[in-house]
C-alpha cells in the first residue's frame, strides 16, 4: 500500500508539518524506521530518536513541541496511539482466511457447523459441538464434547477447547491455548497423599474476548470460570479454576490468577503479577508488573506496585527509601564507633 502524507493526514484528521507529497509505504519503529516509512512518538522516552529518525513521515500528539529540528513530515493528530491502531489496521498484516473444511478434519455427526465455517486439517470437533457461522477453525484444533464456540471466531493452531466450554461470538483464541483444563484442586488425605477433586464447572469466554498463545484457563470446580466480554489476556497467563476477569480488562503476560479471585471491570494488569485466591480487584485497578496482590482491593481506580503490593505511591516512597540504605547502615556504624570513641 502507498499514500502521502497529506492522503494519511485526511484520513486521520491531522495537521501536516513539512512535505505533504512525503510517499509511505509501510510503518517503522522510530528507531529504526527508513525513508518511506512512517513512525509514530507516543512516549516521551522516544522522543530523541524524533530528531534522528530517518522515517519519511511521524506521527505527533498534537501538543508536542521539537526541541530540534525534525527532517521528517510531522502528522499532528489528537491521539497517537489510536491513530496507530488505524494506519497498522490500514498497511494489513492480517492473516489471510482459511475457505472451506479439510477432508482430514475430524468431525463428529452430531456436531453442527454454521455457514460459513472454514476448518483445517486434523482439526476434532467431538459429540454435540456447535460451531457459530463464519468462525475459522486453524489445523489441529481441538473441541471437546457439548463445547460451543459462537460466530465470527478465529481459532488458531493447537487450541484446546474442553467438554462443555462455552465460547462467545468475536472471539481469537491464539496458538496453543488450552481453555477448560482441570482445575488443581486435591483434598490432603490422612497418609499425607492427595485426593483428586472432580472439576465438575466449565470455562465461559464473553463476546470480543482475545487469548494469547499458551494461555491456560482451568474449569471451575462447579460452576463456571469466567472471562467477561471484552476482556483482553496476553500470552503465558495462567487463571485458575473459578475466577472471573472483568469486562474489558487487560492481563500481560505470565500473569497468574489462584482459585477464585475476581478481577474488576477495566483494570489493567502489568506482565508477571500475581494474585492469591478468594480476593476481589476493584473495577479500573491498576496493577504494575511483577506486583504480588495478597489483600482485596476496595479502591477503585487505584494503581498499586511491589510484593505484597503496596499503593503506587507509597511503593515509591518506600523505594527510595531502600536504595539508601547501605548508605544509612555505614552511617550508622559510624556514629555507633563515633559514640564509642566517646565513651572511652
Amino acid at each position: 500500500m502507498q499514500v502521502t502524507a497529506a492522503q494519511l493526514g485526511q484520513i486521520l484528521k491531522g495537521e501536516i508539518i513539512g512535505n505533504p507529497e512525503a510517499m509511505i509505504q509501510r510503518p517503522g519503529k522510530i528507531e529504526e524506521a527508513g525513508p518511506g516509512e512512517i513512525t509514530f512518538l507516543a512516549n516521551p522516552k522516544y522522543e530523541p530518536f524524533a530528531y534522528t529518525t530517518n522515517a519519511s513521515v511521524i506521527l505527533v500528539s498534537r501538543d508536542f513541541t521539537p526541541k530540534q529540528p525534525i527532517k521528517a513530515t510531522m502528522i499532528r493528530v489528537d491521539d497517537v496511539y489510536a491513530s496507530i491502531t488505524l494506519l497498522l489496521n490500514e498497511f494489513g498484516g492480517k492473516v489471510e482466511r482459511m475457505e472451506g473444511v479439510s477432508t482430514n478434519a475430524s468431525i463428529h455427526q452430531s456436531a453442527s457447523i454454521g455457514g460459513g465455517v472454514s476448518m483445517g486439517h486434523f482439526a476434532v470437533l467431538e459429540e454435540n459441538v456447535e460451531v457459530g457461522q463464519n468462525t475459522t477453525i486453524y489445523p489441529q484444533v481441538f473441541i471437546g464434547k457439548n463445547a460451543r464456540v459462537g460466530k465470527n471466531c478465529i481459532l488458531y493452531p493447537g487450541v484446546k477447547i474442553l467438554h462443555d466450554c462455552v465460547i462467545g461470538d468475536n472471539c481469537i483464541i491464539h496458538p496453543n491455548a488450552i481453555i477448560g483444563s482441570d482445575g488443581f484442586g486435591f483434598a490432603p488425605q490422612d497418609d499425607g497423599s492427595y485426593e483428586k477433586i472432580n472439576q465438575t464447572g466449565n470455562v465461559i469466554l464473553e463476546d470480543n474476548v482475545e487469548i494469547g498463545a499458551n494461555t491456560t484457563i482451568d474449569r471451575a470446580t462447579m460452576g463456571s470460570t469466567i472471562i467477561r466480554k471484552g476482556a483482553k489476556l496476553d500470552n503465558l497467563i495462567m487463571i485458575a479454576h473459578n475466577v472471573e476477569i472483568g469486562m474489558n480488562t487487560v492481563v500481560a503476560a505470565q500473569a497468574g490468577f489462584a482459585g477464585s479471585s475476581k478481577i474488576g471491570k477495566q483494570c489493567m494488569i502489568g506482565g508477571q503479577s500475581g494474585f492469591v485466591g478468594h480476593i476481589k480487584i476493584a473495577d479500573g485497578s491498576k496493577i504494575q508488573a511483577q506486583s504480588g496482590i495478597n489483600k482485596t482491593i476496595k479502591e477503585e481506580n487505584s494503581a498499586w506496585y511491589g510484593s505484597p503490593a503496596l499503593p503506587y505511591n507509597d511503593y515509591l516512597k518506600s523505594y527510595a527509601a531502600f536504595r539508601k540504605m547501605p548508605k544509612l547502615l555505614k552511617r550508622i556504624h559510624d556514629l555507633e564507633k563515633r559514640l564509642k570513641d566517646l565513651e572511652k
